[in-house]
């Protein structure tokens, strides 16, 4: 069967770096990826939404009586490649040229090259991200800035990991006889052809993070693109590992045949846990009595997230291999010192519970918190990680336990600061920019989502403020008007007409106040064509 590809965005004709991502022999792999895949990945999509159904029917997710033999079995994945055994601290950012130095330099044991949720999904950030990963792991890689200074690797770069976009997401650009790509296929492909013979002639191998799964299904179908790729490649089996991103409540549930479908192929498993407060929010949103409070006050010591951490490490210790903590969204504070102390106090804290409770290695934003986070898990885990099987042979865990409702308030900063960062980085992410700077804290889609979210489920069931006034459509609009015009106050009026400001606030009240969207990106990336 003949394919066409089309490219919507065709590449510049001055552009020669485009073309040499986009090779005949790259297409050509990307097209056998869709051919093999494509289907799978609708079917998955559609299991996805009838479960969906099921929750909003009133059903909650529980752990799988037909897979219990895999969590009562004794089986561990395969051995931990040796670059992999110590991951203590590991940075993520999106791939623009200068961060992918900078975070390759950092410090960090590990670099997660970000394609989802801190990259706005242009054309030219796709393949330029791709070019700019090609040649870090070629060692070539080099950025000058304005100044004349000029950026290049150290001797002791950081071990990358690259993360595509979700199974949910279709690259438009890149069409198959009529039918966009799949993202995920599309950047993993680009990704792996490119680089894992770079890779493997240095005794390293590809490497990746796998986002927004939600069930052990979506773990098989990433494993068999893991195996049908290596056949392509002509290479052996089980040289590309993945660490699964757990940040979907029906995923918490099948922590355990996540790790069996890929255990040939698996580094592990992360609490992704902005994304799954998110997941909370998305999946049971059918149901009034599971709002939660403002997001300040979702921290990690809410009983359903306890619960959430414990599991996921006592499954990956279960089975030989690494629990990796969430992220510390804060960024020094420069002009500030004493604010700038409290805000490195905050992650030390967030560190210091997440060596404390087992994890072997940590997520940080910006390479100013890398000595912070190392600083903690050198002193609380003096070896080089802390795997080992647990005392008990299961988790005592239960589906209530990770189901518990989480109690807070909604005050009245908490929901205008919600409109006033969904706003800020949806204007930013229109422009291209994925991951923004909004009060001390670097903000990617999981942490708008879960803002945008919020504001639609405390709509939707006329949520109160802790001083009794009733969260309304007609607030939203109020604070929403009134944020914008502080914005064009401080910007100026041509500045503030030349943003994507009042198209952000289109797009944010319709995810606020129409009908659930599964998720930010799908709705504003019809922006980006």
């Amino acid at each position: 069967m003949s394919y066409v590809i089309e490219m919507l965005n065709p590449i510049d004709p001055h552009y020669a770096e485009q073309r040499d991502v986009l090779t005949a022999p790259a297409c050509r792999f990307l097209r056998a990826l869709h051919h093999k895949f494509e289907a799978r990945r609708v079917s998955l999509l559609e299991m996805r939404r009838q479960r969906q159904e099921l929750f909003d029917r009133g059903q909650f997710p529980c752990f799988l009586s037909a897979t219990e033999s895999i969590r009562q079995s004794s089986w561990t994945v395969a051995p931990i490649p040796a670059e992999l055994v110590d991951r203590r601290v590991e940075i993520t950012g999106p791939t623009e040229r200068k961060m992918v130095i900078n975070a390759l330099n950092s410090g960090a044991k590990v670099f997660m090259a970000d394609f989802e949720d801190a990259n706005s999904p242009t054309w030219s950030n796709c393949i330029e991200g791709q070019r700019n990963l090609r040649d870090a792991n070629a060692r070539t890689i080099e950025w000058q800035s304005p100044d004349g200074r000029t950026y290049k690797l150290n001797s002791n770069p950081a071990v990358l990991f690259v993360r595509p976009r979700g199974w949910h997401m279709v690259e438009k650009h890149f069409e198959i006889d009529g039918l966009p790509i799949s993202a995920s296929l599309f950047d993993f492909g680009l990704y792996f052809f490119h680089n894992f013979r770079i890779l493997l002639d240095r005794g390293s191998a590809p490497y990746f993070y796998l986002p927004k799964m939600e069930s052990h299904k979506e773990a098989q179908l990433w494993n068999e693109v893991f195996e049908f790729a290596q056949g392509y490649a002509g290479i052996p089996s089980g040289g590309i590992r993945a660490t699964v991103l757990i940040e979907t409540i029906p995923a918490a549930f099948e922590m355990d045949e996540i790790l069996y479908e890929l255990r040939d192929h698996s580094a592990g498993l992360n609490c992704g846990r902005w994304d799954y407060i998110f997941s909370f929010i998305k999946k049971f949103r059918g149901r009034a009595e599971c709002m939660l409070p403002q997001r300040g006050d979702v921290t990690m010591d809410q009983p359903f997230l306890r619960s959430y951490v414990e599991l996921l490490i006592h499954t990956c210790h279960r089975r030989g291999i690494h629990a990796m903590g969430g992220m510390a969204a804060q960024i020094p504070i420069r002009d500030d010192p004493k604010a700038n102390e409290e805000a490195m106090q905050r992650v030390r804290e967030d560190k210091l519970r997440e060596v404390r409770a087992g994890h072997d290695g940590t997520w940080v934003a910006h390479p100013g918190l890398v000595p912070v986070a190392q600083q903690v898990f050198d002193e609380h885990m003096p070896g080089k990680n802390q795997i080992r099987p647990p005392a008990e042979a299961l988790s005592r865990i239960t589906a209530e336990n990770l189901l518990e409702i989480p109690k807070g308030r909604i005050t009245e900063f908490g929901f205008e600061r919600n409109i006033e960062v969904a706003l800020r980085y949806i204007e930013s992410w229109l422009r291209g920019n994925g991951c923004v700077p909004i009060y001390n804290l670097m903000e990617d889609v999981a942490t708008a989502e879960i803002c945008r979210a919020q504001l639609w489920q405390w709509i939707r069931y006329g949520a109160k403020l802790d001083d009794g006034r009733g969260v309304t459509s007609a607030r939203f609009q109020t604070v929403l008007a009134k944020i914008l015009e502080s914005i064009r106050n401080t910007t100026g009026i041509d500045a503030f007409e030349a943003s994507r400001f009042m198209r952000a606030a289109e797009i944010l009240s319709q995810l606020s106040e129409g009908e659930f969207c599964e998720f930010l990106t799908t709705r504003a990336s019809e922006d980006l064509l």
